[in-house]
């Protein structure tokens, strides 16, 4: 886990779009061109943006803000200002649905990914990374309590550190009222999330096969998971964009 001074974003979005066949590639060199310093600069952190492997029109990114108010401040900034004004139709354009959208806070201080992490390539990137990155989404019939963060830490995390994913944060549903209404984000819903980062597509293969074959995952991490969820575990299979921080 990050010490408390060296994790970013008391506040996250893990954001999901759904866009229009064959449209995903002209999204991403879109934004790797001119949303990421862009965000940044007033006031927020473009964590990283990724392709999702298993569905092809679906993009994906994370970005993080200090606290809800500055999330309100910084949205209204970049959503107000030039630069999306001046992208915002050919984005719009490549998009189905952009408002599946969740909103993250880190279990405890020590929980969030580490700041501030590699640094970004240059806008003339040409090499794709080959690192993998995992989320996981379980979705809780109430919110994460304290048994169930234990569990975690005391049984999910050694296990999956045995098996290659050693969690890099640990996050829960932000309970707070949206701040900035004209980007919806999905509400009643409560989340136990968690990030795992591989160093290729294979090592990523490799881990979910030895999870599928883990006696301790099947008898041990999974009974104490499941009176929890309301629905089944989601598995996020992300490969980094270009300039994508996290990779």
């Amino acid at each position: 886990m990050s010490s408390v001074a060296n994790t970013c974003c008391s506040v996250l979005e893990l954001r999901q779009y759904t866009l229009h066949p064959g449209r995903r590639d002209d999204l991403i060199t879109l934004f790797d061109r001119h949303f990421v310093e862009t965000q940044e600069a007033v006031g927020m952190h473009v964590i990283g943006q990724f392709r999702d492997e298993d569905r092809p029109d679906r993009f994906v990114w994370l970005r993080g803000f200090t606290d809800m108010a500055a999330r309100s401040a910084a949205l209204g900034a970049f959503y107000g200002g030039p630069v999306w004004k001046a992208h915002r139709d050919a984005a719009n354009a490549t998009m189905q649905d952009s408002d599946n959208v969740l909103l993250l806070r880190p279990v405890h201080p020590d929980t969030g990914l580490e700041h501030p992490g590699l640094p970004r390539p240059p806008v003339e990137a040409s090499a794709l990374p080959g690192s993998r990155v995992e989320v996981t989404l379980c979705f809780l019939k109430a919110p994460a309590d304290e048994a169930l963060t234990r569990h975690f830490e005391r049984t999910m995390r050694p296990v999956l550190t045995e098996l290659g994913a050693e969690p890099r944060g640990l996050f829960q549903t932000e309970p707070a009222q949206n701040s900035f209404p004209a980007l919806p984000v999905r509400a009643g819903e409560h989340v136990l999330a968690w990030l795992t980062l591989f160093p290729s597509a294979e090592h990523h293969r490799a881990h979910r096969e030895q999870r599928a074959r883990s006696t301790a995952w099947a008898q041990h991490v999974l009974p104490g998971l499941h009176p929890a969820l309301s629905a089944p575990l989601e598995h996020l299979t992300l490969a980094p964009t270009l300039r994508s921080q996290l990779r």
